[in-house]
């Protein structure tokens, strides 16, 4: 074996190991915070847009402020963010609805609320980043570059400051029923807290080397960091939102479900970048190359919200369509991989 294909194989490797034990640090992640959730008596769709949202997406947070801090590379974060958000909003749901016998019924606090704050939170990630290419541009004199700094990155998490404070008053005056079916006076909180300490601590071994992985893969192949943040980083950090709503769907919690994957996303653009950001001191951005992802972001969640909101609920025919259309997002990376297509800049 050659010595680069060798080298390959580690980086391979790397990126399989990393996804295993995203997917088992989010799952004990998980387990820990639905007890909680249950403990401290949070209504479902709170439990699933905050609690479980946050739970599942640490592996994104880990890999955006280790591929800052680290390495050097925060479009790694924004590939996994936005690879990640595409994944939560096109390919979860339906594997939901599959898995959840052939539907997956939905609400108007979904469709309207959580809906109307997330799609809130993509332009407000797109218009720090366009604020940051107007004001700050980078020295290197090209226009479409900017400099993101700690003081827009603060007007992300206020934002989301907001939403918690929105959810919190959605627990006021609850009658709590628990969307696991955890019975509170069975939770050891002690024993919980420490289970979530642990599976933190898998989560940021797992981001490491998700993120190792696609910087190598970066450098072996010549290509971006960021397609590579959008495939293996996004795949891998995604596992344990996958879990958490295909576990909820098939226990008939659909509320959980849908809530995770809306909660996950703004959690992942709202707080996740941001601290990759703060983390690093500042963040170079280029709006050639975020501009036609999260181009592609507001089409699948469109689509999603679309399909999502005849009948109020989600079939198998609409759960097909959206893996569809989740496929023809792969083959355009692999077409802007090997060069056929330039939309990425």
């Amino acid at each position: 074996m050659s010595a680069t294909a060798f080298t390959l194989t580690l980086y391979l490797v790397a990126a399989v190991v990393g996804a295993a034990l995203a997917f088992r640090g989010g799952e004990l992640l998980v387990e820990a915070a639905d007890s909680l959730g249950a403990y401290y008596g949070l209504p479902a769709v709170v439990q699933g847009a905050v609690v479980a949202a946050v739970g599942s997406s640490f592996p994104e947070l880990s890999s955006t402020v280790i591929a800052a801090v680290r390495y050097g590379a925060f479009d790694i974060g924004v590939g996994a963010v936005v690879g990640s958000a595409v994944f939560n909003i096109l390919v979860i749901p339906a594997i939901s609805a599959l898995a959840g016998g052939g539907s997956l019924a939905s609400n108007r606090d979904i469709v309207f609320k959580e809906a109307q704050f997330y799609l809130l939170s993509i332009a407000v990630i797109f218009l720090t980043f366009t604020l940051a290419v107007v004001y700050d541009g980078a020295p290197d004199g090209d226009a479409l570059s900017g400099t993101v700094t700690a003081g827009l990155a603060v007007a992300p998490l206020l934002l989301y400051g907001l939403y918690i404070f929105i959810q919190y008053h959605d627990t006021l005056d609850y009658r709590f029923e628990s969307p696991f079916g955890v019975d509170p006076a069975t939770v050891n909180v002690e024993r919980e807290w420490i289970r979530l300490v642990v599976s933190l601590a898998v989560i940021v071994v797992s981001a490491e080397l998700l993120v190792r992985a696609a910087v190598g893969f970066g450098d072996a192949f010549g290509t971006s960091t960021f397609l590579w943040g959008l495939t293996v980083v996004a795949a891998g950090t995604s596992l344990p939102d996958t879990f958490v709503s295909v576990v909820a769907a098939r226990r008939g919690n659909a509320d959980v479900s849908l809530a995770n994957v809306l909660g996950s996303n703004i959690f992942a653009l709202l707080v996740v970048l941001p601290a990759g950001i703060l983390a690093a001191g500042q963040a170079t951005i280029s709006l050639g190359t975020v501009v036609p992802m999260m181009g592609f972001l507001v089409v699948a969640s469109v689509a999603f919200f679309a399909v999502l909101r005849t009948e109020m609920r989600l079939t198998r025919n609409e759960a097909y369509l959206l893996i569809a259309l989740y496929a023809g997002f792969l083959c355009w990376l692999v077409a802007e991989s090997v060069g056929f297509t330039s939309f990425v800049g």
